[in-house]
């Protein structure tokens, strides 16, 4: 099954770039429909021109209620056909109006290991605490920050002398692998939560693996 995806950003864009890189590739199932920035001069918006994804624009600050933005998100997401977000380095909180159009299909990655240090600093937050371990971290979005039931996580080392920029680089480049990974799982129908926790549902040939809760760095499939 091909997963029909928008992706939104607020910046450079590096994760839209590996999921574009990994649909092309062929190892993801997915057309991305649109890319949508709330800001600008997001590169991300260049990102997908360069490959000749629709790209648009929509500025959060032209409406007075967040609820109204989100509302005008969920129909432009709909008028390109698409039925699953991405959310990467997307610096808004989105409202049970964009949550409800898209439900169980509204995917985070944030660069921290959930449920440590969540918010808009989760790299140098973990690297001023004097953590040994950080990493990232995918989930399904709900209606709190950083919150919503885990899929998979990656595990980088951190050292003494790291602060929030060379932890962070560590931990961007396992972003670029287990992103699209978690939404090649989507794409296969094969993502269930229960209750906090997400059960992965076996390949053939495999046995079922509980994620969230469970695993941390699960072994990636070929490609990512």
């Amino acid at each position: 099954m091909t997963l029909d995806l928008a992706v939104l950003v607020s910046g450079s864009g590096s994760n839209l770039q590996s999921i574009i890189d990994r649909v092309e590739a062929g190892v993801l199932d997915a057309r991305i429909r649109l890319v949508l920035a709330n800001r600008p001069g997001a590169y991300g918006l260049e990102r997908a021109k360069k490959h000749g994804i629709p790209a648009v624009c929509l500025e959060h600050g032209d409406f007075p209620v967040r609820e109204e933005f989100d509302a005008e998100m969920v129909r432009r997401i709909r008028e390109h056909g698409a039925d699953a977000v991405a959310l990467a380095g997307f610096m808004r909180m989105v409202t049970p109006v964009f949550l409800g159009a898209f439900p169980g299909r509204v995917l985070n990655i944030h660069p921290a290991l959930l449920p440590a240090f969540p918010g808009v600093h989760g790299q140098r937050d973990a690297a001023d605490y004097g953590v040994r371990f950080s990493g990232c971290t995918v989930h399904f979005v709900d209606e709190k920050m950083d919150h919503g039931p885990v899929i998979i996580q990656a595990v980088v080392p951190a050292y003494a002398e790291d602060d929030g920029d060379s932890l962070g680089e560590r931990i961007l480049a396992l972003e670029h692998r287990v992103y699209p990974q978690a939404l090649q799982w989507l794409a296969q129908g094969r993502l269930e939560i229960r209750g906090r926790k997400v059960v992965l549902a076996p390949a053939p040939s495999a046995g079922v693996a509980t994620v969230g809760d469970g695993m941390v760095n699960p072994s990636l499939e070929s490609g990512f």
